[in-house]
């Protein structure tokens, strides 16, 4: 993040890593913390404006809703919904405190009825009319909103690749929507430390080991959903080293077929552990049908079980994604893929 200071009525500006290759800026009124807004800033081509840190924030998400509690706010959030995925010990009491408003997606009533002073979701699909509201409507009833710059566009690959860089900005920009900016720097310093260690873990891995990142199926399990080009399990892949077999796919989250999978022969096939109850979501379900379907159960990677088992959470942005990169060089070094 690069700040801007200027004095007097001037403005202070914080440029951001923004969606694709253009820079977010954020306006504040005075350089200092406590008086900053209004607050100003462009998010996913579209303006913003924060009058004063929310105290009834609403996150559609739950990787939205754990970066929140990552900074210290839950206290200031009317409410949340969609839980997908295991809430780790360390926030379960954090997390139980804040009000679910619903047990799937959220609805635009049941939003409003929250009476919201700020929105948040990692996913541009939440924002829509037939779930939460678009932006602009509920911005026209002065409820400021916020979308990861990874999502922009649905499921569109991030254009110049999904960085980490990225992840610490929007940690960062939301710390600063809060009011709370020392606690988005200690959360992004906690971040790229984790970083690090994936990259010493990487360091080890022999060779290019070819990978299919499998996170879920359609209602026929015939059409997997696996990780394409600009998302964060393509920036994984290249920080260790190895390659995407769909990195030449036309979005970040391609559905495609097994035969496709089994044509280009992953060494390694890791998969999405995921606990939102649809058919075939966890790793277990996965493994049993790759190891019982007659197509799958041929692949080289299944006969020999080369499987690296992830929370569905580090394949999408969160506050987990971070250990996508220890985990999945661990699991590489560990099958000896080179020897």
């Amino acid at each position: 993040m690069r700040i801007i200071i200027t004095t007097g009525a001037a403005l202070a500006a914080l440029t951001l890593a923004g969606c694709g290759s253009t820079p977010a800026a954020i306006e504040t009124s005075d350089a200092s913390a406590s008086d900053s807004f209004p607050l100003t800033l462009e998010n996913c081509d579209t303006e913003v404006t924060v009058e004063q840190a929310p105290e009834r924030a609403v996150s559609l998400n739950q990787s939205a809703t754990e970066i929140l509690i990552a900074l210290g706010v839950e206290g200031r959030m009317a409410g949340t919904s969609y839980e997908t995925d295991p809430v780790s010990d360390d926030i379960s009491e954090a997390y139980d405190s804040i009000p679910l408003l619903t047990d799937g997606v959220l609805g635009h009533e049941t939003l409003l009825e929250a009476q919201p002073d700020f929105v948040y979701s990692s996913f541009a699909s939440f924002f829509t009319a037939e779930n939460a509201g678009e932006r602009a409507e509920l911005q026209e009833l002065g409820v400021p909103t916020y979308l990861s710059e990874f999502d922009c566009t649905y499921h569109e690959a991030v254009e110049g690749g999904a960085k980490f860089d990225m992840l610490f900005d929007e940690i960062e920009t939301v710390a600063e929507i809060f009011d709370v900016p020392d606690a988005g720097a200690e959360v992004v310093a906690e971040q790229k430390a984790v970083v690090g260690e994936g990259e010493e873990i990487a360091e080890q891995i022999e060779g290019t080991p070819r990978l299919v990142w499998f996170y879920s199926t359609a209602a026929s399990a015939a059409t997997p959903s696996v990780a394409g080009p600009g998302g964060l399990p393509q920036t994984v892949t290249e920080m260790l080293g190895a390659e995407n077999v769909f990195a030449d796919a036309a979005t970040k989250w391609p559905e495609v077929s097994w035969d496709e999978v089994a044509l280009r022969d992953p060494d390694v096939i890791v998969l999405a552990d995921l606990t939102r109850g649809y058919p075939g979501d966890t790793a277990e379900e996965k493994i049993e049908f790759l190891k019982s379907d007659p197509l799958t159960s041929t692949m080289d990677a299944v006969i020999n079980d080369r499987f690296i088992i992830v929370p569905g959470q580090y394949m999408d942005p969160s506050i987990h994604s971070v250990q996508a990169l220890p985990t999945v060089a661990q699991g590489i070094v560990d099958l000896e893929l080179g020897k």
